[in-house]
């Protein structure tokens, strides 16, 4: 693994070890409200400041790692499932089903994916679940084109005629045997899926109709900081940051992934 992926290897490990920590890490309760310190820059008490609220910035960043990395995975994990299946059917069995879902994709891409989720969440009542349902039910197209090519060029192998002969079913074969060898490059896609569903969150959040208050979220966080920019620096730095270094994180990770995995692939 190259240096670069590395770092990004590092990041992630970080903000997943505040998620999992939160409560041991947290000197504070999120919603915890101290008029006394309104808006009070980084001290020592409050290390990246308090919010309008008087509530530790720092606390809320932490538990607020929580709720954008769990969207992220989760809403990686619909979008998996569903591309692999859908993928794994379209490239195995071929002919009139796998035009019928290729055709079926092709309708989604048509579709800007996130006026199609702006557009999904205005209609539902904004919660963390709906958020990770319509995320990953609007990002799936990828992970099942990649899988199907990889079917369509697995499944006239000698490995897979030898499973036919010994009498495996085509569930068998396809669970078995196409997917295990097919799952390069649909990891790879879902360690840069969990990135983009980190943003997409973040910006719903944002303009509103995410996560909604008092539970934290970087996007939300960063949305109270907007009233205030110019006298509290601190609630759009820091939210800000951590969605970067994230996002860089996940995505080095995800090149290095790729570059560690390819020439496997390429040897099967």
């Amino acid at each position: 693994m190259n240096k670069l992926a590395l770092f990004g290897f590092c990041i992630v490990v970080f903000f997943a070890a505040l998620a999992v920590f939160a409560p041991f890490i947290a000197p504070s309760d999120p919603n915890q409200i101290d008029i006394k310190n309104i808006l009070s820059a980084p001290t020592s008490e409050h290390l990246l400041g308090t919010d309008q609220l008087g509530r530790d910035l720092f606390s809320r960043m932490v538990y607020g790692s929580r709720i954008s990395l769990s969207i992220g995975f989760i809403a990686v994990g619909i979008a998996t499932f569903i591309g692999i299946a859908l993928g794994s059917i379209a490239g195995y069995y071929g002919g009139k089903l796998d035009s019928l879902i290729m055709r079926f994709i092709d309708i989604m891409l048509c579709f800007p994916t996130f006026f199609l989720i702006l557009a999904v969440i205005a209609l539902l009542e904004p919660s963390i679940f709906n958020i990770m349902a319509v995320i990953g039910l609007t990002s799936w197209m990828g992970v099942a084109r990649l899988i199907r090519a990889e079917i369509l060029s697995l499944k006239e192998r000698e490995f897979i005629e030898a499973a036919r002969a010994c009498g495996a079913g085509d569930f068998r074969i396809v669970s078995r045997h196409l997917i295990p060898n097919a799952i390069a490059p649909v990891l790879v896609s879902a360690t840069l899926g969990v990135a983009a569903a980190i943003l997409v969150e973040s910006a719903l959040s944002f303009l509103g109709i995410g996560v909604q208050p008092p539970t934290p979220s970087w996007g939300n966080i960063l949305i109270d900081g907007k009233a205030t920019l110019g006298v509290a620096w601190w609630l759009t730095l820091f939210p800000g940051l951590a969605i970067l270094l994230t996002v860089l994180g996940y995505n080095l990770l995800g090149e290095g992934l790729r570059d560690a995995l390819g020439p496997k692939r390429g040897a099967i």
